[in-house]
């Protein structure tokens, strides 16, 4: 078989949940959508079952898969609906609903439930993604608190830079949230991973803990909270062949990279088909027999090439990490170009392993 595999730890997944918590004293929405970050969502929602305030997803299809295991806590749908039909299938599952835009309103106020829904009310409060904005944003709640199809109103906003602590674009959104929501009763949702981690002014009633369930701080520096984190997913692989190359010889597709001295050369049975970043650059760090190195050469379909020249007792079989336990897959982000997030949600392939 094929090296290459992704090992999920259940235990480190239970242990991001319970530091959201603890470090909030809030109720906690496990966020599972995207296949639980590219982690298995049924594999994590059941690990996380036991303990779960509830959790959230991005659309119903995904609520549905959550349901049909089985898992009976409060699902809130973050992107609402996309049709009105979906809202037959919302009651009977009992699902909780964000309500975004005038065309979701329109939709709740003119359908026939069977029974009320609890409804989470989003606020544009600078993000200026979804969410009505702050001036209109009282009339509606007042008038959805009147409407015999609600059964509870909470209100939700979410931060555009909260992982840039020093930018001040937080508080804005914070006191925005505030004056527009001044006077409405009922709990409030603020802070995801980044929220929950570094503005504790902004953990209201329920957070939404994301990527940091999974391990993996939403920051771009060193955050005192976020050290806490337990890494949730260890990609693996393994040395398929060894060749020793002269200096000044080009390695892989388009000759990126050319020896600057005699140097062995490692092929990984890891490629952009599994997930891995095709753009990963030349001195991207993976561990090798637990030793950091390189790659060498641009990443391939089904393999990529790394140095290990400097480590003489790794070879044919070696044991390669390409991100997780002792390599943060943000520093392998970061040298992408890109974000956490996206590694995860891109892992294709590969089989998921997990342990507990």
């Amino acid at each position: 078989m094929r090296p290459a595999h992704a090992l999920i730890d259940l235990s480190a997944l239970r242990h991001n949940y319970h530091l959201a918590r603890s470090l909030t004293g809030c109720r906690a929405l496990a966020v599972v959508k995207a296949n639980a970050y590219g982690h298995g969502a049924l594999e994590c929602a059941a690990a996380l079952a036991d303990d779960v305030d509830g959790f959230a997803v991005s659309a119903i299809e995904e609520a549905l898969v959550l349901r049909e295991a089985g898992h009976r806590q409060p699902i809130v749908l973050l992107e609402g609906w996309f049709e009105a039909a979906e809202l037959e299938l919302i009651c009977r599952h009992e699902l909780w609903p964000v309500v975004h835009h005038h065309g979701q309103l329109a939709d709740l106020e003119q359908a026939d439930l069977r029974q009320p829904l609890h409804v989470w009310l989003k606020l544009d409060s600078g993000m200026h993604r979804t969410g009505f904005s702050a001036g209109e944003y009282p009339a509606i709640w007042q008038r959805l608190q009147g409407n015999s199809k609600v059964a509870s109103l909470t209100k939700i906003t979410h931060f555009s830079r909260a992982d840039e602590p020093e930018t001040g674009r937080t508080e804005q959104q914070m006191e925005t949230f505030l004056q527009a929501t001044d006077g409405l009763q009922g709990p409030a949702s603020l802070s995801n991973s980044a929220g929950v981690l570094a503005w504790p002014g902004a953990h209201g009633d329920w957070v939404r803990p994301g990527i940091m369930l999974y391990g993996s701080s939403p920051f771009g520096f060193e955050q005192p909270q976020a050290t806490q984190l337990r890494p949730v997913m260890q990609l693996d692989s393994r040395v398929i062949a060894v060749h020793q190359i002269a200096a000044g010889e080009p390695i892989g597709y388009g000759s990126r990279f050319v020896t600057q001295r005699p140097s062995r050369i490692g092929v990984v049975a890891m490629g952009y088909a599994d997930g891995y970043p095709r753009h990963a650059p030349d001195g991207t760090p993976v561990l090798v027999d637990g030793q950091r190195t390189c790659i060498s050469g641009r990443v391939s379909m089904d393999m990529l090439t790394i140095d290990l020249t400097d480590l003489p007792a790794s070879g044919l079989g070696s044991p390669v990490r390409l991100w997780g336990e002792g390599l943060d897959a943000g520093e392998v982000a970061s040298h992408a170009g890109t974000i956490s997030y996206q590694l995860f949600c891109n892992l294709n392939r590969v089989p998921r392993h997990y342990r507990d």
